[in-house]
């Protein structure tokens, strides 16, 4: 059985690598179209905020096949083992959990992401969406063989990416305050409209 499986291994890697750059290309689009929406209410902001759920939607779906794929290439036991790619599993989760929720919130909410202190929070989504598929792209990059300049920032904000990432305390409850300032936000926002 192990022979069939390195050889599946060996024709599978691949479509990983090359699968994974249709939803990073996809999420950075759509981040450059929340940016320049956000900043714009012009006829070509307006037009390319048209496109923006079909793109989220491309986007989600290739990141899922890119995924899924992923996960393939080797026994999740031994994926798991390793620090590196447990934190690549990890990021491309939130990665892909991410733009979900971009999605269905521009998707349920249309026009109404682009008014009053919503457009600045689209902004800050975009901005935080663009710091995930970095990091992800990043930890993929290490696995590859390919580190890059990303990891050197992030070694020097306290995460050597071969060792897992912990969440400190001060992050969580940094967390929980962020939680409970966007939730106020979304009730102040709901009342003032109603």
């Amino acid at each position: 059985m192990a022979p069939y499986y390195e050889l599946f291994v060996r024709i599978i890697a691949p479509f990983h690598a090359v699968l994974v750059h249709f939803p990073v290309a996809l999420w950075t689009t759509v981040a450059l179209i929340i940016v320049f929406r956000a900043l714009s209410d012009s006829a070509l902001a307006r037009a390319a905020d048209r496109i923006l759920v079909a793109l989220l939607l491309l986007s989600v779906l290739t990141g899922l096949a890119a995924f899924a794929v992923g996960l393939s290439i080797f026994p999740f036991e031994a994926a798991a083992a390793s620090p590196l790619t447990r934190n690549h599993i990890l990021a491309a989760s939130w990665s892909l959990a991410y733009w979900t929720v971009i999605l269905v919130i521009h998707w349920l909410h249309g026009e109404a992401v682009w008014q009053g202190v919503n457009r600045w929070v689209m902004l800050g989504l975009a901005i935080l969406g663009t710091i995930l598929i970095t990091i992800t792209g990043t930890l993929g990059g290490h696995i590859a063989g390919n580190p890059t300049t990303v990891s050197q920032v992030l070694h020097w904000l306290g995460w050597d990416v071969y060792h897992t990432y912990y969440v400190p305390d001060i992050t969580l409850w940094l967390l929980v305050a962020a939680s409970v300032i966007l939730l106020a936000l979304g009730v102040w926002g709901s009342r003032r409209h109603a």
